[in-house]
């Protein structure tokens, strides 16, 4: 069982952060690692201090407490000690590719049928909601562990071209409270990228729902997921997380923090341990929170104010009919190219700004073959919210891959359309129907988001 490793001093991710910083300005000299790092543009000094904060915040450690390799507060069960252990410069995850591979940053949602509180999924009473990893060696025991094997599947092209498709089979190994049950609902997750998600936020939720609106009339049936607010203690509009099952970057946080980390914070005070992890429960936390709020207004402010990477090759031709092919195959009736900010006092310089996100930041149906099955308060079984694409191109320079939708089965762009159904059947369609030569276009296209 991994206990610990390392932590990189703070001296070193300070000054880590102030090269970055620096190097915000120049950016022929940006390596391709650091483009998910980018600090958006018009910071006054106190709020680029504020971002460096936050930056260090999101590369440290978390240790059981009285280690001295971190900061106090992980566990008593986790997933990971390090946000960067699921976000690697703030992209996305990798699943395991090998059934023996451990999952880093890919975790399994757990609920039973019926709703928990506030409507949200019911939680497995013995597990919880996550399948929790890590334990404290001698102390705690972990929950278990995950294991992938990939299931295949193959799809023609109407030109004859065959593209051999993978889905994920997870499976429960060493689990330390007994079986997981037959009736449990079970959802692998793959660390998504935390870029541009301050401009989400920005966006105004009367534009949301008059997206929904203006899809009606397309036949297109996006809704909105109606969520618990933690904070305000209230059903508000969900738009962060997979299934659009978050209202706020700061609850988004804190969610992280303590089902990935075992953090707890003043917007969930309470250790993950369910009644009959005995241990789990008996464990004294490391502080009351353990993740301070001046902690939470750092991490907030450093992922509210990382910038959207630029395009590339927007002037070349392929790229340019690649356009016109992804809006004629519908493609972009809910990959929507600009919306519109609006007043954003949380962070003023990302209000009013017409941004390129390609999402409607709505929940649709996405047909059985991506089905997990498992509801998330509006959210149904097959229903998923439309991922973001900008940034994409650079997924496999900045991480190393280019693993694509809410569990990481596809391996590019042309393995992800293939996916589509639902909703998105017609879409797909259009994209296996066209010919090599305009599939590349469009493929094109997508790679310069």
């Amino acid at each position: 069982m991994r206990l610990f490793r390392p932590a990189v001093s703070s001296l070193l991710l300070f000054c880590v952060a102030v090269f970055v910083q620096d190097a915000v300005n120049c950016e022929d000299a940006m390596p391709a690692r650091g483009e998910y790092g980018r600090v958006a543009s018009g910071l006054n000094d106190e709020q680029r201090q504020k971002f460096l904060k936050g930056q260090e915040s999101f590369h440290q450690r978390w240790v059981v407490k009285p280690s001295i390799l971190g900061l106090w507060g992980r566990g008593p069960t986790s997933n990971a000690e390090v946000c960067t252990d699921c976000h690697e410069d703030n992209g996305r995850g990798r699943p395991p590719v090998s059934l023996g591979e451990p999952a880093q940053s890919l975790v399994v949602r757990l609920s039973i049928p019926g709703t928990g509180p506030h409507g949200g999924p019911n939680p497995h009473p013995v597990y919880g909601d996550q399948l929790q990893t890590q334990g404290i060696l001698g102390i705690v025991p972990d929950e278990g562990e995950v294991r992938v094997e990939w299931k295949e599947q193959s799809v023609a092209f109407t030109d004859g071209e065959i593209v051999v498709l993978r889905a994920p089979v997870v499976e429960f190994w060493h689990l330390n409270f007994g079986p997981i049950g037959p009736q449990t609902m079970i959802s692998p997750r793959l660390a998504p990228p935390v870029f541009g998600l301050g401009l989400l936020e920005a966006v105004p939720e009367a534009a949301i729902f008059a997206m929904a609106e203006q899809q009606k009339a397309l036949g297109v049936a996006g809704h909105p997921n109606m969520v618990w607010d933690a904070i305000a203690q209230r059903p508000t509009l969900g738009r962060f997380g997979l299934k659009a099952n978050q209202p706020s970057l700061r609850q988004q946080i804190a969610s992280a923090f303590i089902n990935d980390l075992g953090v707890t914070s003043s917007v969930y005070p309470n250790e993950n341990c369910p009644e009959a992890q005995v241990q789990c429960r008996q464990f004294p936390p490391a502080g009351y929170p353990e993740l301070t709020n001046g902690l939470l207004d750092g991490l907030e402010f450093y992922v509210r104010a990382l910038a959207v990477p630029e395009r590339r090759n927007v002037d070349d031709a392929d790229v340019r009919r690649g356009e016109h092919l992804f809006q004629s195959a519908q493609c972009a009736v809910c990959h929507i190219p600009e919306i519109t900010t609006g007043e954003f006092p949380a962070l003023p310089q990302l209000a009013r700004q017409t941004i390129h996100p390609y999402t409607d930041l709505l929940l649709h149906d996405m047909g059985e073959g991506l089905a997990d099955g498992r509801p998330d308060f509006r959210a149904g079984p097959r229903d998923w919210r439309t991922a973001p694409l900008w940034g994409l191109a650079l997924s496999e320079r900045v991480n190393g891959n280019a693993y694509l939708l809410h569990d990481g089965r596809a391996r590019n762009a042309t393995e992800a359309i293939l996916w589509h159904a639902g909703e998105a059947q017609a879409a797909r369609e259009a994209f296996r129907t066209m010919s090599k030569k305009d599939r590349a276009a469009l493929l094109a296209f997508v790679g310069s988001l």
